[in-house]
Formats: C-alpha cells, structure tokens, sequence
C-alpha cells in the first residue's frame, strides 16, 4: 500500500472549497485502486491536505495521469505548487 499526501494552498474560502470538495466525492470514490481519502485542514490559513491511501504504486500513478488529478489545481484554487509525499506503508495496524 502506498500513502500519498498532497499539501496546496487553496484562493477559495474554507466554505467554498468543502463545496468543492464534496460535489467531487463520487469521483474519488468511483477510483480503481483508491482504499481511502482523508481531507485535511492544514495549520495555516488556506492550507489543505489530500491523504491518500492506495493499494499500489501502479493506481496512483494511474491517477496521477488522469483528468480527475489534473482537474484538482483549477477545481481548488491552488495557489502555487503543491507539496507531494508518497510513501510506502509496512502494515496498517487495524485490518
């Protein structure tokens, strides 16, 4: 499994990037490979988080080229790059 987290600085209101956020949910949902998504208020203003959890690196990459992932910097206001992390996960401690 991997974990991917994804750090952006949004223009949108915390309101209005939740309104976002949700109306896109049964995208996420519908994506081959995707276990779990966390959204995450980051400590400063503006600051937001995607946590993902993927069964392997093939499914992220398969996201990382579709037009789900590269609709995210105009449907969020991405102010700037964004921060990735992908990491490789040992073993969850729940099942």
């Amino acid at each position: 499994m991997i974990l991917q987290t994804v750090t952006f600085n949004s223009g949108l209101s915390e309101e209005e990037l939740l309104r976002v956020a949700r109306e896109r949910v049964p995208r996420f949902r519908a994506l081959p490979g995707l276990l779990q998504k966390y959204y995450v208020k980051g400590q400063e203003p503006g600051q937001y988080r995607g946590v993902y959890i993927w069964d392997s690196a093939e499914s992220l990459e398969e996201f990382r080229s579709s037009d789900l992932a590269a609709s995210i910097p105009e449907a969020y206001n991405v102010l700037g790059p964004p921060a990735m992390e992908h990491l490789e996960i040992l073993f969850p401690l729940r099942d």
